[in-house]
């Protein structure tokens, strides 16, 4: 009872839908999983991780390819234009939703940009993953704007985060492209080794793209102040924790000159 009082200091009351209240689950578990299953270095196969560590097989070698950048375009399009819908399927439902679909936008638009026009890509993808990654996003931002949809008319929660989110936001999406943008500044056009990142918070972690990415999640779940987005982001947490301690093991077995004391993901911590 002491704890549910103190949630609903934070949080809208929970919706009465089954279906959000099991995509809160699904989604956290899943997302969970999946970064318990990168540390253990069952990866999912894009990037520096296609074909990392597999026995090809002839079987394996049939899978259907795409390049890093299409495939990429595929993770990120449909959340994009699942976004960018719901100014026209849900208009006029107050300034916190208009701040968190907004918020939505410029992140998957930004994500788009920078496939087009910043990353370098050296490796595919299998479409397979290519699929389900897009999908897992898709339905998690359409999830995400409809949890929001149905706070509309309710109370709201009596602790207002919704502008310390924004300020969470706007430092996470900035540090995360410029992470971004250094990164792909350490190869030129058509090189495809990788080399150990420099620059910014590289020096401490290896991965403060997905540091700066976590932020930016927290900060749109501030804004939403739902239990959907929150469980979304645990979940995410989960997923880049895992993924990056998958990285640094991965820079780890490629350079003899990588730095034992980077992290992989929280200065000085982990």
């Amino acid at each position: 009872m002491v704890l549910t009082e103190l949630l609903l200091r934070f949080f809208y009351s929970p919706p009465s839908s089954f279906f959000i209240s099991a995509m809160s689950i699904i989604n956290f578990a899943s997302l969970a999983n999946s970064g318990f299953m990168e540390s253990k270095g069952k990866n999912i196969q894009y990037a520096k991780f296609f074909n990392a560590g597999s026995v090809k097989t002839s079987s394996a070698d049939k899978k259907a390819k795409l390049s890093g950048r299409i495939g990429m375009l595929i993770f990120y399009s449909p959340a994009l234009l699942a976004s960018v819908a719901s100014f026209a399927l849900f208009p006029d439902e107050g300034l916190r939703f208009d701040l968190l679909r907004l918020a939505l936008t410029i992140h998957f638009s930004k994500r788009v940009f920078e496939v087009l026009f910043i990353h370098k890509f050296s490796g595919g993808m299998e479409v397979e993953a290519a699929i389900v990654i897009s999908f897992s996003y898709f339905a998690s931002t359409a999830t995400m704007i409809y949890a929001q949809h149905l706070t509309y008319g309710l109370p709201e929660p009596p602790i207002d985060l919704k502008y310390a989110g924004i300020l969470l936001f706007l430092l996470g999406i900035s540090g995360n492209f410029y992470h971004h943008y250094l990164l792909s500044k350490l190869r030129t056009e058509g090189d495809k080794r990788y080399k150990i990142p420099q620059g910014g918070l590289f020096s401490l972690v290896i991965c403060p793209h997905y540091l700066f990415e976590i932020l930016g999640f927290i900060g749109a779940s501030f804004i939403a102040q739902t239990l959907y987005a929150f469980s979304f982001t645990l979940g995410t947490l989960f997923l880049l924790m895992g993924r990056s301690f998958a990285t640094r093991k991965w820079y780890r077995s490629k350079f003899d000159n990588f730095p034992e004391n980077t992290k992989s993901l929280i200065p000085y911590v982990f």
